[in-house]
């Protein structure tokens, strides 16, 4: 087993992978920014090292920096959360040849997974089931036009090198390809420093499910079950529940199925992440993309299945065989408690001066009473997380969970949840990634 680790994260994710860490016996190395200087995941690791100020890139981007300090304080490994470098294949690959031990899976399999035309056209011909769209970048937004005459509207124009819902557009003509083209296209140049768009069928009611696979230390790829991931604003995850109400056992044994032959087609080794949108009137999916890290919305099939991802994680990256459970019980709901208005979802940060957290609930927060939510960072302060025998009960618990959730300070978006747990389409189950802007529409 890995003896000290360092962990190249920040708030919650920082503190959650020191818990496990500290429980398994592993000297812990924070990494931290002049502005998170108070934060608990500081002081609750052994040990933490300043790596910079607020900006992320001269902190927790700074690859030098971070590697400096674990050779400092002589870690064995570096853990990258999710996030900054998490799928950074340079950083990865450096962190490897330094002779460190790197939490997650090799360069190879990140670079072949970052880009989403490789990736696409890698599923694609393993069989895994992909949406209909472009083989290779389109070439400018003519050829654009002529792509999307094939592949029929709505289209979907995405970042060829982005993630986590930016980078992205919906055109349901020719003049609106025409303008989101050029807009996905200077996006991506100005973030990703790579202007590369492809073109992908955009399905107006659809539901965004994904799988939790593990590459084990001996070559085989494991399936977990499905998280559903539908409820977004632009595009950016505000609730994950499972199993997912729209998968059955014949679905989720083709699903699961489908992100074993993902992973096996890269060689996957250690935790991550098969992405579908499902279409909910024909029961096809297909695959939208692989996160080659831990997902922030683990605890969920942590909690259905009776494990611990981030020890997992950390004994595959060991060289141990594990042995994974994969039945699973109960269902569970992942909330994501963030610093930001609850109508227009634009960011709130601010001194907490209130922070009192719900019982009966797992609460993973990168805060306390005290702190403050700097606008440097993403807004995300907590993931409150409930687990009951069936939904009906979850929903039930996190119904009490939100409102015995105190906060004060910043903006948070717990109205939010209150008003979405009440809502009739969510709580039938039969909803969609548009439940959002439909709660939303006309708000002002």
């Amino acid at each position: 087993m890995i003896e000290s680790l360092l962990v190249a994260n920040r708030g919650e994710i920082a503190r959650r992978i020191i818990r496990t860490a500290k429980r398994l016996g592993i000297r812990t190395i924070a990494v931290y920014s002049e502005a998170d200087a108070d934060l608990p995941f500081v002081r609750e690791a052994d040990e933490a090292v300043c790596v910079g100020p607020a900006n992320p890139a001269q902190s927790y981007r700074n690859a030098d920096a971070i590697l400096a300090a674990a050779k400092e304080r002589k870690a064995q490994a570096i853990h990258p959360g999710y996030g900054f470098l998490s799928e950074n294949a340079a950083f990865a690959r450096t962190v490897e040849s330094s002779g460190l031990v790197w939490v997650g899976p090799g360069a190879d399999a990140i670079t072949a997974m970052g880009d989403k035309i490789n990736a696409r056209n890698l599923m694609a011909a393993a069989g895994v089931p992909v949406a209909p769209g472009t083989a290779e970048p389109v070439a400018g937004v003519e050829a654009a036009v002529e792509a999307a005459a094939t592949i029929g509207y709505p289209v979907m124009v995405k970042a060829a090198a982005g993630g986590g819902g930016m980078g992205m557009g919906v055109a349901a003509d020719e003049a609106a390809l025409r303008t989101e083209f050029d807009k996905v296209q200077a996006f991506a140049e100005r973030m990703f420093g790579d202007g590369s768009v492809l073109l992908e069928r955009y399905f107006p009611r659809v539901r965004h499910v994904e799988v939790q696979i593990l590459g084990l230390a001996d070559g085989r790829v494991v399936a977990l079950s499905e998280r559903e991931c539908s409820v977004q604003r632009r595009n950016q995850k505000l609730v994950e529940e499972a199993p997912s109400p729209a998968v059955g056992p014949e679905l989720r044994e083709r699903m699961l199925q489908a992100a074993v032959t993902a992973g096996e087609a890269v060689g996957y080794r250690n935790a991550g992440t098969v992405e579908c949108l499902l279409d909910p009137a024909t029961g096809e999916f297909f695959f939208l993309e692989m996160n080659t890290r831990l997902q922030v919305e683990h605890p969920i099939t942590e909690l259905i299945h009776g494990i611990d991802l981030v020890e997992l994680q950390l004994r595959i990256a060991s060289g141990e065989d594990v042995t994974v459970h994969t039945d699973r019980s109960g269902h569970a709901i992942e909330l994501r408690i963030n610093a930001e208005d609850p109508k227009r979802f634009l960011p709130g940060p601010g001194k907490i001066t209130t922070w009192v957290e719900p019982a009966d609930a797992r609460v993973d927060s990168g805060y306390a009473e005290g702190n403050t939510v700097t606008p440097s960072y993403d807004s995300l302060m907590a993931k409150l997380i409930v687990f009951a025998a069936d939904r009906e009960e979850a929903l039930v618990k996190a119904r009490a969970a939100v409102a015995g959730f105190e906060i004060a300070g910043p903006k948070n978006n717990l109205p939010f949840f209150a008003e979405l747990l009440e809502n009739e389409e969510f709580r039938s189950g039969d909803y969609d990634t548009g439940i959002v802007s439909r709660m939303r529409k006309g708000v002002k």
